[in-house]
């Protein structure tokens, strides 16, 4: 038991050292308060949920897994468009005439807006030589050749697709772009200037990715238009990537939406999920604070226990906690006004006999008083004994590791120990033991004992010579009850309930004033209720309704995993 004591200015003193209520260093209490700032639960949940967004966010302008898909399948869809209208020059646009089969200008020209129109793209047809021989952007009026362009339509963007494509390109001159080739186009066009139409004229299919200066992005694909084997010229379709783009950006900016919409919802959550825990426990810090303060005589630690978390959990800890130290605290300033009283009757009395040794006239007073005197040192010396072995009850019992102890043994024990240092002719102990055991309990065999010794202790003093003690043991449940039963006065009914409080004493008639502190069933209490058990004391009644003498009762939980008992 940790030994606490008042002093002047509401000061406690433990172990030596003077601990002032509420004082701490300022500089502490500074950095305590600064580190919860920092390290707040609210500001780590919010801040784990946005990092959460945040890469989401940072991530949908990085990653264009859905835009390069977009643009391979534009490649395929201009590939199989440039097949179709390749195979219909190939047949329909062709001079028959010597010196053999080859493409027709003004037909190819003429079937080639005709096949191309649908599809709003543009098309180019280079011969064999590399020349341009039709433009689907040109037209011939008057004997002059004009050049047309399809416009977009004109932009309608909403505010949030404005934003968009302005962190778009606020984004694309961070990163640069995609790395692509300029796209150029010359006055007098040939072959040569396009890599994909010189891979078609030699036959094969080709492709390539071109940015203008505006950044938009220019598809184009080549497909050689043949006869029968031979190489008549080469089809060249391009098409930008607007409508891509656009998808992207509606796909993006869904996700977005969804993205924003699923933020508020986690930040709101977030909110009130730190609220919830950080609210409780700030307030469970700040009582633990005036505890630890002695912030008045009792401080309540708000109840979370209907909370079914751990914040509940944490809150009746702490009450529980905070219950028993204000009861062990009662019990310190009780104990200590209980031994000042104890001790304050015995100084007294010897402080008397010094007083009346001085003014004793003849021998027999002297020795008389000296008596009184010897008598009173012993009690002192006894109560002190108990009051230290109380005292330090506490902490033995918190320290020392439980084991299995054998009640039978223990029982068997006492008795020989009783038989062999008893009188002739006195109190006699009785076992009654039935064979139905094993009897074990988890406890402290040292302190059982002596919760033992003083039951029969105090039972043998209130027995009248040649009379027995009846010591029972038996199992009732989960318990393993204890009955020591004596043939004395009993209890004086009106005071049952004082039995085990501390420093209580009614002795036999007779003996001598004194001999005992009143501490050995308030010990055997304290010692019972750390096992987990209870102890009462009752008075047994005959047949014919009168008192036969007094019962102690001991209920120890049953130790039922099997244990050696060799």
């Amino acid at each position: 038991m940790t030994s606490f004591r008042r002093q002047s200015g509401s000061r406690l003193q433990e172990n030596g050292a003077a601990v002032v209520p509420g004082e701490r260093p300022q500089t502490s209490r500074h950095a305590t308060v600064r580190s919860r700032r920092l390290g707040s639960i609210t500001a780590r949940i919010l801040t784990l949920n946005l990092l959460a967004f945040m890469l989401l966010v940072f991530g949908l302008f990085y990653v264009d897994e859905f835009g390069d898909g977009l643009v391979e399948a534009k490649i395929q869809s201009l590939k199989t468009e440039g097949e179709i209208i390749a195979g219909a020059l190939g047949e329909s646009a062709l001079n028959q005439e010597p010196p053999g089969p080859v493409l027709d200008p003004a037909t190819t020209r003429q079937l080639l807006r005709r096949l191309i129109e649908p599809t709003q793209e543009r098309a180019r047809v280079f011969d064999p030589a590399g020349a341009l021989i039709a433009d689907s952007r040109s037209l011939l009026e008057a004997g002059r050749e004009v050049q047309f362009e399809i416009l977009p339509p004109a932009a309608d963007l909403s505010l949030i697709e404005e934003t968009y494509e302005a962190a778009n390109d606020l984004w694309r001159g961070v990163t640069g772009g995609p790395r692509l080739p300029p796209y150029v186009e010359r006055g007098d066009q040939a072959a040569h200037d396009y890599q994909e139409v010189t891979r078609a004229l030699a036959g094969e299919f080709g492709s390539d990715q071109r940015a203008r200066n505006n950044g938009d992005v220019v598809l184009s694909v080549a497909i050689p238009i043949q006869s029968f084997k031979r190489v008549l010229g080469a089809l060249m379709l391009t098409a930008d990537t607007r409508d891509i783009d656009a998808r992207v950006r509606d796909f993006r900016l869904a996700i977005l939406q969804v993205s924003g919409v699923a933020l508020a919802i986690t930040v709101l959550l977030s909110l009130y999920l730190a609220r919830t825990i950080a609210t409780p426990v700030k307030r469970l810090a700040a009582a633990a604070e005036r505890v630890r303060g002695m912030q008045g005589r009792v401080v309540e630690i708000p109840d979370f226990t209907d909370r079914a978390d751990e914040i509940g959990e944490l809150s009746g800890a702490l009450r529980d906690m905070t219950s028993t130290l204000y009861k062990r605290l009662d019990a310190i300033e009780t104990f200590a006004a209980d031994v000042a009283h104890e001790i304050k009757n015995p100084l007294t009395s010897l402080r008397s006999a010094v007083e009346a040794l001085d003014k004793a006239r003849d021998e027999s007073q002297r020795l008389q008083l000296l008596e009184i005197i010897r008598d009173d040192v012993g009690r002192i010396d006894r109560l002190l004994s108990d009051i230290s072995d109380a005292s330090r009850l506490d902490a033995e019992l918190s320290r020392t590791q439980m084991a299995p102890v054998n009640l039978r043994r223990l029982l068997e024990t006492i008795v020989e120990v009783h038989e062999a240092t008893g009188e002739p002719g006195g109190v006699s102990v009785v076992l009654d033991i039935p064979n139905d055991g094993p009897f074990f309990v988890l406890g402290i065999e040292d302190r059982l004992g002596q919760v033992m010794r003083n039951v029969v202790d105090n039972a043998r003093s209130f027995s009248p010579p040649h009379s027995a003690i009846s010591l029972s043991l038996a199992r009732v449940g989960n318990a393993l009850r204890i009955a020591c039963d004596d043939e004395g006065p009993g209890f004086p009914s009106q005071q049952m309930d004082r039995v085990f409080e501390r420093f209580y004493t009614r002795r036999p008639d007779g003996e001598a004033f004194g001999k005992h502190s009143g501490l050995g069933l308030s010990i055997s209490r304290q010692i019972i209720e750390a096992h987990h058990g209870k102890i009462s004391a009752t008075n047994r009644s005959g047949e014919d309704g009168t008192e036969r003498g007094a019962r102690v009762t001991i209920e120890l939980p049953a130790l039922n995993t099997p244990v050696d008992s060799s």
